[in-house]
């Protein structure tokens, strides 16, 4: 992982250089003559020339991301240099983008000249490579540990460190007393086997009315993943007892861990076969009762077996199959459909995410979703969320799992090695089943989430009411208060869950009345 700056004497010329997944950031641009960078938005607002402006259309994607997506900022003419990315400067100001890692080439490569193995054979060089890679990483001269939810990724992880280390390695995590969303149990239960010296706290509503107010510091760009909570907290948990951690991000994107990969498979052959005008009835239908009103009758199925926020899932559904399958999973990523409709100015930038011809190599729907998400998704939100979290409090998180080694092997590897049986991450599993029993680690994935959706209307809902009020939305001159009001109303008498969309909006209020407010005038 790195981002670094080269100035080159000779020629007088500049180079910014970022990592090949974008795991560092890395901030750019040109103004009255003065060519700015840095790693965070914070050092180019210092910069006495440049005065802020913000860019309508990069709001707009937030909204629907819950992300500003690179190449762009919030603000006006500063970029974000992409993963696997060279920039040059020259002496006359002239700026030069040369990729010298991408991601489609090594997709197509490794895709057209994979041979076909022996199961074990493909486990075991695996596990080769994510042996070296979490070696690698466990080199420092500072206290170590690592991050541990009980789930695949960290579990894999934390399985690698403790079989090269002559002492308990210290492994960290948090919970959360509400069903459904307490990870603590199954870490625990991991870090008993395999005989870590274990840390875990459990998070009140009281912990995050702490942190939320720090957010638009740590993020100096509008961010709204709500599970930036935790992450700070396990940041800064860890922090207390060691200076790096390992991390298992990234397993997801790689080994197909999303159940929105399989869901979308699935999906996209239905759609293949159904006539349009049937998918939009079937669509029509979900959309006659609300979210809230599904959530109640979805009461009904048993709770083992019945969705996280059953209802906004089934809205989710509807956007699916109401559209060509070449939008699908744009909608399915999407928190405000229609950005327009709440940023009332700005040409959203269309990137990867609109393309709708896919390369011949890339036909398996899995792997393009991965593929997708490894450009978009992963760099912007989850890389981001945990360098800004963990760089507050001076933790340095180190992800084995994206070597790019490892990247490229895993681009490599057949549907059935990520997917099997309905079983996903399968040969990440087989690595990690040799170290830890199966029972231990079995178990649906929670994903690392918070109760925001209750919290807005209970701990957080005063917080929120302020950054919602009429006056309040208005004062950017971007938003339209009319249907974020709604929103709000709806999600306050729980007529329907909102609380991803509004968290998008109050994590940009948040940050617009941080560093747009008194201090820039």
């Amino acid at each position: 992982m790195f981002a670094f700056a080269i100035w080159e004497k000779t020629h007088r010329c500049l180079y910014l250089v970022r990592d090949r997944l974008g795991i560092k950031p890395l901030y750019y641009g040109q103004f009255n003559g003065d060519f700015l960078f840095g790693s965070e938005l914070k050092a180019i607002l210092a910069a006495v020339k440049f005065t802020p402006s913000i860019d309508a259309g990069a709001l707009r994607a937030f909204m629907r991301l819950g992300y500003v997506p690179a190449p762009h900022s919030i603000f006006k003419n500063v970029g974000k240099l992409e993963p696997g990315v060279i920039v040059r400067v020259s002496p006359g100001g002239e700026v030069n983008r040369k990729p010298y890692w991408q991601l489609g080439d090594v997709v197509r490569r490794q895709r057209m000249s994979v041979q076909p193995k022996d199961d074990m054979e493909l486990v075991d060089a695996l596990e080769e490579l994510l042996c070296d890679s979490v070696k690698r990483r466990m080199i420092a001269d500072v206290p170590l540990g690592a991050f541990l939810s009980g789930g695949i990724d960290s579990s894999t992880v934390a399985a690698l460190m403790q079989a090269y280390s002559n002492r308990p390695v210290r492994t960290f995590s948090i919970g959360f007393n509400m069903p459904g969303y307490d990870e603590a149990k199954h870490a625990e239960a991991v870090a008993r086997h395999l005989g870590t010296d274990h840390t875990e706290l459990y998070v009140e509503p009281s912990h995050a009315l702490d942190v939320i107010p720090r957010l638009a510091d740590i993020y100096d760009e509008p961010f709204a993943d709500s599970s930036q909570i935790p992450t700070f907290l396990v940041s800064e948990l860890t922090r207390r007892h060691v200076t790096v951690s390992l991390t298992g991000d990234g397993g997801d994107e790689l080994f197909a861990g999303y159940d929105r990969y399989v869901n979308v498979a699935r999906l996209m052959s239905c759609l293949n076969m159904a006539p349009r005008g049937l998918r939009k009835l079937a669509a029509a239908a979900i959309r006659c009762l609300s979210p809230g009103a599904w959530d109640r009758l979805g009461a009904v199925i048993p709770e083992k077996k019945r969705p996280r926020l059953f209802g906004e899932k089934l809205y989710k559904l509807a956007d699916f199959i109401s559209v060509s399958p070449n939008e699908a999973y744009l909608r399915l990523v999407s928190f405000w459909d229609k950005p327009g409709e709440v940023v009332v100015s700005g040409d959203e930038p269309k990137g990867v995410l609109w393309d709708s011809a896919r390369p011949a190599w890339l036909k398996d729907d899995i792997a393009w979703t991965q593929y997708l998400d490894i450009l978009t998704y992963l760099p912007d939100d989850i890389l981001t969320k945990v360098d800004r979290a963990s760089m507050a409090v001076s933790l340095e998180a180190r992800v084995p799992l994206l070597d790019h080694r490892v990247v490229e092997f895993a681009s490599g590897l057949p549907r059935q090695f990520k997917v099997r049986r309905g079983v996903n991450k399968w040969i990440l599993r087989q690595i990690l089943y040799r170290r830890v029993p199966k029972h231990i680690v079995e178990r649906p994935t929670m994903g690392f989430s918070v109760p925001i959706d209750e919290w807005l209307r209970g701990p957080l809902r005063d917080w929120a009411e302020d950054l919602l009020d009429p006056v309040s939305l208005a004062e950017s001159g971007l938003l339209a208060p009319g249907i974020i009001r709604g929103r709000w109303r709806e999600h306050k008498d729980r007529v329907s869950n909102w609380h991803s969309s509004l968290w998008n909006v109050l994590m940009f209020q948040a940050w617009h009345k941080r560093w747009m407010g008194n201090a820039w005038g």
